[in-house]
């Protein structure tokens, strides 16, 4: 019963709290708000610019590696099990694979900012 009467609740509040979220920002709309800028003179040029590709795959190549030191971190104490042999030969396979990856990015030009 109360597990029901707290889950009961929670939606409610939460979604009061949503319909108020929604509903405020509404009261007072005038141009000055929907101005890109709000200091006082129209803007002179777009204010989205693209982003180069080149920081994506910088930024995916950075979160690969993380993720390898992530996946190596505990390799110290997993040499102490009793099969030291089938952990080691992972452990090169996994880092194998990312150099040969690092590699092929690296002959296609992938690292380089310049075009």
């Amino acid at each position: 019963m109360n597990l029901i009467l707290a889950l009961v609740i929670n939606t409610s509040l939460a979604a009061l709290l949503v319909t108020i979220a929604f509903w405020l920002p509404q009261l007072n709309v005038y141009m000055e708000k929907y101005s890109p800028y709000e200091c006082g003179f129209d803007p002179m040029g777009s204010a989205r610019l693209p982003f180069s590709m080149k920081f994506f795959l910088v930024a995916i190549t950075f979160l690969l590696f993380d993720l390898e030191i992530a996946l190596l971190l505990p390799l110290p104490w997993a040499i102490q099990s009793n099969y030291p042999t089938t952990m080691l030969t992972m452990a090169l396979l996994l880092i194998s694979i990312l150099a040969l990856g690092l590699a092929y990015e690296w002959l296609q030009k992938g690292l380089e900012w310049a075009e």
